[in-house]
């Protein structure tokens, strides 16, 4: 349980409130809620559980076991036996196929073990932005449960606090989706290896 789980409970009625006060209310017309509204496609209470809906933990043992995996495929294309007292064509021919799946499975630019090495990388990136957003979002309600808005809000059912809030956790949430966008766009070779 990190800081996001811990402050989403105590955020619920804030963020009902903030959701109901937009759908009643709305905002002015030029208010910076609409454009952050249009960015992430979600009302604020929505996207905030969605974040918190990231589970980091989910990928902790994909790494080593990735990592593990390219380590075996290392130890295999190591392993392939040399042609050794056999000699002529067929010999030559066995050796360059040994050598080119070694090459396949361990020691090219391309091969199996450094695909999975780039996947590993990738299982550690993601486990990093779903913290980092996490994190973020859970500074984002403390800043929101303790702000004037929250108050006159929770408190005095003033409804034009609302998209203050909500733009304040919708800028958190949207930011964190522009870094995983980013990363995933990094990330897209992956998907073209073999």
């Amino acid at each position: 349980m990190d800081r996001l789980d811990r402050i989403l409970d105590t955020a619920g009625p804030l963020l009902r409130k903030v959701d109901a006060a937009l759908g009643d209310a709305g905002a002015p017309a030029e208010h910076a809620v609409w454009g952050a509204l249009r960015r992430v496609r979600l009302l604020p209470g929505d996207a905030v559980r969605a974040v918190a809906a990231l589970r980091p933990s989910d990928l902790a043992e994909a790494s080593p076991e990735l990592l593990a995996t390219a380590g075996s495929c290392a130890t295999l294309a190591s392993e392939l036996p040399p042609p050794g007292d056999w000699s002529g064509t067929a010999a030559d021919a066995y050796d360059r196929a040994r050598l080119h799946v070694a090459e396949q499975l361990s020691t090219g630019p391309d091969s199996l073990g450094s695909s999975l090495h780039a996947t590993a990388d990738l299982a550690d990136n993601l486990i990093a932005w779903m913290q980092t957003s996490r994190d973020a979002v859970a500074d984002a309600l403390a800043e929101a449960l303790v702000s004037t808005e929250a108050v006159a809000l929770l408190t005095d059912n003033v409804d034009s606090a609302a998209p203050d809030l909500a733009v304040l956790l919708l800028q958190a949430v949207a930011d964190a989706y522009d870094r995983g966008t980013d990363l995933l766009h990094r990330s897209a070779e992956l998907a073209f290896t073999h």
